[in-house]
């Protein structure tokens, strides 16, 4: 049963009326404002609403016209919307507990730190800055003042990835020979939305660094990457859409990553972990698990098409998460460090793709905890 959070959730539900008291801490919902109503505001506004733990007070979205096509077409007449960039209102609101920034990427910086100096705990999108200063600016920020500071790397709610990194940590497969993750954009996201992505090293790849080293409990040595434009478009905003990632770690395992802006097939999403006791794979997942077989061959339903359906549990169990870190029942499991490896590791990346060299590394050991496969 502990495999399927839904149903974890729907029996906790079942049962807890019994020991419920009415006007307890642990029954109020956290009151939270979003930044953003686009591509992943739109997700984050549907896990609040299914989410009884959250009560949705601000909408902050510098287009009038979307604010009120969501006001509308979610009827939410008690929720105040600013049309606005900055949303200065929200901060100085002492009923907000927590802040939602799923804005463009260059905008992720200036209200990441405006909410943290106002004391509100905050889930960002990730990059958290465009630099590395900056992000450590964030979270030495959020130390002092006490709050959380969640970056939204999703995958890791994901219950396939999860699962591996568990048994990858118990020993399943031994110590880790190679790792593989695979992720391929569909549909290919607007130029629009890549113009002010940060670049797929950033935007994209930095999932799958993230993935790797936590999997691994290691940060690599050796980085090396190739990266090719195969979109007029994407060229012209010196971008990549194709990319190889190949990273060395300590104790020799071999990490590899593959990335495209363009599947023509759906949503491709695995992850591939081999040792010498075995191998540990996670596979697209399927809206249907029908399969037809007859004479003319095998066919089935298409993988999921887009990150939307693909990633809507782990979404939700990512606020699950945010939520209990809030209320103090749990500490944030992406801890800062690991967020601040997988940049550099990211910027080495887009540093050899675009330079054709091999990018060496070398880790401060106090600040980047090498915990192996079972401590990370």
């Amino acid at each position: 049963m502990s495999h399927d959070a839904q149903y974890v959730r729907y029996e906790k539900q079942l049962v807890e009326w019994k020991n419920f008291k009415p006007g307890s801490d642990e029954d109020k919902p956290i009151r939270v404002a979003l930044f953003g109503l686009g591509r992943i505001g739109l997700i984050h506004l549907g896990k609040i609403f299914s989410n009884p733990r959250v009560k949705l007070v601000y909408c902050v979205e510098p287009s009038a016209e979307r604010c009120a096509y969501v006001q509308s077409k979610w009827n939410l007449t008690d929720v105040k919307f600013i049309v606005s960039e900055s949303g200065e209102v929200v901060f100085k609101d002492p009923n907000v507990e927590a802040v939602i920034i799923g804005t463009p990427t260059p905008t992720h910086f200036n209200l990441l730190i405006s909410a943290l100096q106002a004391g509100k705990h905050v889930l960002c999108e990730k990059p958290l800055a465009s630099d590395y200063q900056g992000m450590e600016k964030c979270y030495r920020l959020a130390k002092e003042k006490g709050v959380v500071l969640l970056t939204a790397f999703n995958r890791r709610f994901d219950p396939s990835f999860a699962d591996i990194r568990d048994r990858v940590a118990n020993g399943e497969i031994g110590s880790i020979h190679v790792i593989k993750s695979c992720a391929r954009d569909s549909p290919r996201p607007t130029i629009e939305y890549l113009a002010s992505s940060g670049g797929i090293y950033h935007d994209c790849a930095v999932h799958d660094i993230d993935m790797l080293l936590w999997v691994t409990g290691e940060f690599p040595t050796r980085v090396s990457a190739h990266g090719v434009a195969f979109h007029d478009d994407i060229r012209a905003i010196n971008d990549h859409d194709s990319v190889g990632i190949m990273l060395t770690f300590p104790s020799g395992a071999v990490g590899m990553i593959d990335l495209d802006r363009n599947s023509p097939y759906g949503y491709d999403q695995r992850v591939e972990v081999f040792g010498p006791k075995g191998m540990l794979s996670a596979s697209n997942l399927r809206p249907k698990g029908v399969v037809s077989e007859s004479s003319s061959g095998t066919s089935q339903t298409p993988i999921y098409y887009s990150f939307v359906s693909r990633y809507a549990e782990s979404y939700a169990t990512e606020w699950e998460h945010f939520i209990d870190c809030v209320k103090g029942k749990t500490e944030c499991t992406i801890r800062e460090y690991q967020s601040l490896a997988s940049f550099i590791v990211a910027d080495a990346a887009e540093k050899s793709a675009r330079t054709g060299q091999q990018i060496n590394l070398t880790w401060d050991e106090k600040k980047f905890l090498v915990r192996g496969i079972k401590g990370n």
